[in-house]
């Protein structure tokens, strides 16, 4: 095989792909986008308070749905820190905020199938909950103070400017889908492309017979899928389409779900972040919980697709292939047009000149 007919089949994979994810993915974002404009985040703050395990239960599901990537949710959890979240409550919104989302729920269901749409947020929700119990329960503390400027800044990193309460309805609405079409998207989409090119060159390139041979399924899998995952910034929405070339080429469903989970919520910015806003005994937790529990999540959810019979890679990207083509075609044309809109230079220019640090 040429060079030129290698970049072919990899260009084709992508965009295979991006025809079954991009109507999901935009409806993802419009649904976020709703989010933003009718959760106010005053009720957030207060429901977070407090280190009692109902807080640590009501951040873990408060992040599922909510619209931040692993960038955005870093300022967001500090801001909690400050109004009073224990650092339980503050670990669940770390896990649970960029494990999974609106968008990413939505994007499973398009490249994977139900059964992996409905337990990813689960998991996301018992990894979450798990960190933040052990946090208040464990002994020890470290006394830690959250600084004033950790990049708080909104407009580059996930969180646009607090919505007046008296703002009218529809104002809410256009207002949370401006931010969602526009800096959510901007935020998310490069890691995004990268996650459907790295699908793209997964399918193009690897065996169908390599992983299927040499990590098909066990406990081996899934801890290359930790190791791969922890240190790699990668969103949840960017690492389904990488998860679903995977099990495609043989991986496990259990081994893709350890990615989703540990890639999502660990890297190197919020590990550095979680150290020194909340401590290092914070930290540890942190990632005991996510390693932990995505391995026995992992092992569970293999013995559920065993037990039922179901094979992942048999149904993958039927979500996407049952819309109508013009459908698929036309969103995910829009799509492109709107992250290309996203990164005009006088686009970036305008971002740079914020002084955000996230990016």
């Amino acid at each position: 095989m040429n060079l030129l007919s290698l970049f072919q089949n990899v260009l084709s994979a992508c965009w295979e792909i991006l025809l079954d994810a991009a109507p999901f993915i935009l409806l993802g974002f419009f649904v976020a986008g709703l989010f933003k404009a009718l959760l106010p985040e005053e009720l957030v703050a207060r429901h977070l308070g407090g280190k009692g395990s109902g807080s640590v239960f009501k951040a873990a599901l408060f992040g599922i749905p909510l619209p931040l990537c692993s960038c955005g949710v870093i300022p967001a959890a500090i801001g909690l820190k400050k109004q009073g979240a224990g650092k339980g409550a503050t670990s669940a919104f770390l896990i649970s905020t960029p494990e999974t989302g609106v968008d990413s729920i939505a994007v499973t269901y398009a490249l994977l199938d139900p059964l992996m749409t409905l337990f990813r947020p689960l998991a996301a929700f018992v990894t979450a909950v798990t960190a933040g119990l052990l946090e208040n329960l464990l002994p020890g503390s470290d006394s830690t103070q959250v600084p004033s400027t950790a990049c708080a800044r909104a407009s580059c990193c996930g969180e646009s400017e607090r919505t007046p309460a008296r703002l009218l309805l529809g104002e809410r609405i256009r207002g949370g889908l401006t931010y969602a079409f526009g800096e959510m998207l901007g935020d998310i989409g490069k890691w995004l492309l990268i996650g459907i090119g790295v699908a793209g060159v997964i399918t193009a390139l690897i065996p169908d017979s390599f992983i299927e041979q040499n990590l098909s399924g066990g406990l081996i899998p899934m801890l290359v899928m930790l190791a791969a995952g922890i240190p790699l910034y990668v969103c949840a929405s960017a690492s389904t389409p990488i998860a679903a070339a995977l099990v495609l080429k043989g991986l496990s469903p259990g081994a893709a779900l350890v990615f989703l989970l540990a890639g999502p919520a660990t890297n190197s910015a919020t590990i550095t972040a979680v150290a020194r806003y909340l401590g290092r005994r914070s930290l540890a937790i942190y990632l005991a919980a996510i390693a932990g529990c995505s391995l026995l999540l992992g092992l569970l959810l293999d013995a559920i697709y065993g037990a039922a019979g179901l094979s992942l890679a048999a149904v993958i990207g039927e979500g996407g292939e049952s819309l109508p083509e013009g459908l698929s075609l036309g969103s995910a044309v829009l799509l492109l047009i709107l992250l290309g809109v996203q990164y005009l230079p006088w686009k970036r220019r305008s971002c740079e000149g914020e002084g955000c640090g996230c990016r």
